[in-house]
């Protein structure tokens, strides 16, 4: 019997994912690798039900995600909406990033990321 709900396609699919990156993802990942100190446990390409988060913390039900231009199209934000929809009927909070804004200006999204989650952060050791 398997583990979990997550289709074997699916959970196969994300460990594709996992090692294909982009150059966004990539700077999402050193983001929020910063939060890690602080307890924030973020993983990569997460199978959440039918979906593949690009980055999720499970335990504080937070979704992260990098758009590109796929997510510009009709077809793109109507597959948004309903993903988003999914994720929030399960209780998680999505956060949604555009690439050029991660790779352009990692410092705000960084700011941003910490603003929403600042409340599940442990506080930071002071030297």
């Amino acid at each position: 019997m398997p583990h979990s709900n997550i289709d074997p396609k699916t959970r196969k699919h994300a460990r594709t994912l996992r090692s294909e990156l982009t150059k966004a993802e990539r700077e999402m990942w050193d983001i929020l690798r910063d939060f890690r100190s602080r307890g924030a446990r973020f993983r990569r390409e997460t199978p959440i039900g039918p979906y593949i988060a690009d980055f999720a913390w499970l335990a504080a039900r937070i979704v992260v995600e990098v758009d590109g231009d796929s997510h510009e199209t009709d077809a793109g934000r109507k597959h948004d909406i309903r993903r988003d929809a999914f994720m929030t009927s399960q209780g998680f909070k999505v956060l949604r990033f555009d690439n050029d804004l991660v790779i352009d200006n990692p410092d705000h999204v960084y700011l941003t990321i910490k603003a929403s989650i600042a409340h599940l952060l442990r506080e930071e050791a002071t030297p």
